[in-house]
């Protein structure tokens, strides 16, 4: 069984071990492979419950327009300014977590910020469905320091937004 693992480590795969039940792990990076995936390790196979990818690609994406359109950088830069404020954002999806405690983890980046002080990447939880690459409008209220636990806090975040 060690040697399973490890070898699942090696792929940059995170599993859970089957009769266990932990929340799987929304946000993992897992460094320049741009992959991760979570699923059930039992009798030696592993089999996909929620899959993430993560696009690494160059992203330069216009700026949403309207009234409260913001950047991925101004929304986590200015997060304690727009707390509580609905505001429009465009990206690209970069990371995709379906239905992870009843909704849908999506990562956009739309080309400003810097992945130096994290302010390139913004979390917005959602009903709605993405797939890795779409551009989307994402429509929702700014909420800063939130703890999910298990160590899952975030600074700055988007909730309850609809995408376009």
């Amino acid at each position: 069984m060690n040697v399973l693992l490890a070898i699942c480590m090696m792929v940059t795969a995170s599993f859970i071990w089957a009769g266990e039940n932990p929340a799987p792990n929304p946000h993992d990076n897992l460094g320049s492979s741009g992959a991760s995936a979570t699923g059930v390790l039992g009798m030696g196979m592993a089999y996909p419950e929620h899959v993430s990818m993560t696009f690494t690609g160059d992203i330069h994406v216009p700026k949403a327009s309207g009234a409260n359109a913001r950047t991925v950088a101004e929304i986590i830069t200015k997060g304690d300014e727009l707390r509580y404020q609905t505001v429009l954002v465009r990206g690209k999806v970069v990371k995709y977590n379906p239905e992870i405690m009843g909704r849908n983890w999506v990562h956009l980046r739309d080309g400003t910020g810097s992945a130096l002080d994290n302010s390139n990447d913004l979390l917005v939880t959602t009903a709605n469905q993405a797939e890795i690459g779409d551009v989307v409008t994402a429509k929702g209220i700014v909420r800063t320091d939130m703890d999910f636990g298990s160590g899952y806090a975030y600074k700055v975040l988007i909730e309850e937004a609809t995408l376009e």
